[in-house]
């Protein structure tokens, strides 16, 4: 029953910046976390971001550290990702996803259980 859908991709300019929306939808929304990953043409689909919806501790891949800024908005259903410093390798299609409390890593794809359809993200130089 819940549906989330992403918006804010497009294509921006090598140290630039993007923000991202993702807006859960549906029956009451109460995850254990929401998460940003991304997938690049020919590579896995990796962890960028998450944060837990109640205390806001947050979680970032190595490669978006510093850069990247995740947020939510708890009353509005909704969770952000600013990305800063935006490069070339950022490229990839921009998944939004929530899961539901488990002894499961945070950072995994496989312990999230909704999937929004993703926004392109192209980052040229």
């Amino acid at each position: 029953q819940v549906q989330l859908v992403e918006s804010g991709g497009g294509l921006v300019q090598a140290g630039g910046s993007l923000r991202l929306s993702c807006a859960a939808s549906g029956r009451t929304f109460s995850p254990y976390a929401m998460g940003w990953f991304r997938q690049a043409p020919g590579k896995e689909r990796e962890f960028v971001a998450a944060i837990t919806w109640l205390a806001g501790t947050t979680y970032y891949a190595d490669s978006v550290n510093g850069r990247f800024t995740i947020s939510r908005d708890n009353a509005k259903n909704t969770v952000y990702l600013q990305m800063n410093s935006l490069e070339p390798e950022d490229t990839a299609v921009y998944h939004c996803a929530a899961r539901r409390p488990g002894g499961r890593s945070t950072t995994s794809p496989g312990t999230y259980d909704y999937w929004g359809q993703g926004t392109q993200v192209t980052v040229s130089s």
